[in-house]
């Protein structure tokens, strides 16, 4: 991946299901950079499991919940410490969590997917909260995209390219947004989903 960007880069590895060592790892890379202005949190899996099969439930809490709290948690820290000292931007930081559109509904099947992207994106709007209360300016990015063309796709219904959704989250990021669906369509069915009553969503899902 570093030989193939046309700039200057790091590249590390690291399982978010070991969080004291991921946390060390991102405060390792922080340090080799000099200087970190962004931390974009990605890492996510999403299984099929409508047998409750208890290994990939576990997997997906640890990776999408644990793994992520570690490491939003340690780029706030840096920001907040070390970011505050030296960077390029009249920020202290910008945190930037991809959830889901799914954190809007429970998809039989998909349960602890849709459970872990609920908590992300909560998590995240209390992160904003506390900022409020804060003597750093970090700006933080719930991205919230839906049926998107890879591997982890989970249908065609108002699937966008990997390019489309990267523009869409690169201008969100650009503009310091609370908040975006990705596609913008999406924010359509999410507030569908809010106003529908729970027994016909338990019908429909």
């Amino acid at each position: 991946i570093g030989n193939e960007l046309p700039t200057k880069s790091y590249v590390a590895t690291m399982d978010v299901t070991d969080t004291e060592d991921a946390r060390a790892g991102f405060f390792e890379l922080a340090e080799a950079m000099g200087s970190v202005d962004l931390v974009v949190l990605n890492a996510g899996v999403g299984p099929f499991n409508p047998k409750l099969d208890w290994e990939p439930e576990r997997r997906t809490v640890d990776v999408n919940v644990r793994g992520f709290v570690a490491l939003a948690t340690a780029a706030m820290e840096y920001f907040e410490t070390v970011g505050r000292e030296d960077h390029a931007s009249e920020l202290d930081g910008h945190l930037v969590g991809i959830s889901s559109v799914a954190a809007h509904f429970g998809g039989g099947g998909v349960q602890a997917y849709c459970a872990s992207k609920a908590f992300v994106s909560t998590y995240l709007e209390g992160l904003r909260a506390r900022q409020r209360d804060s003597d750093s300016n970090v700006s933080i990015t719930t991205v919230e995209p839906g049926y998107v063309d890879t591997e982890l796709s989970m249908g065609d219904f108002w699937e966008c390219s990997p390019e489309t959704a990267a523009k869409q989250i690169a201008r969100a990021i650009r503009t310091e947004k609370n908040h975006v669906y990705v596609t913008r369509r999406w924010r359509l069915v999410a507030w569908v989903l809010a106003l529908t009553p729970n027994w016909l969503l338990r019908r429909l899902l």
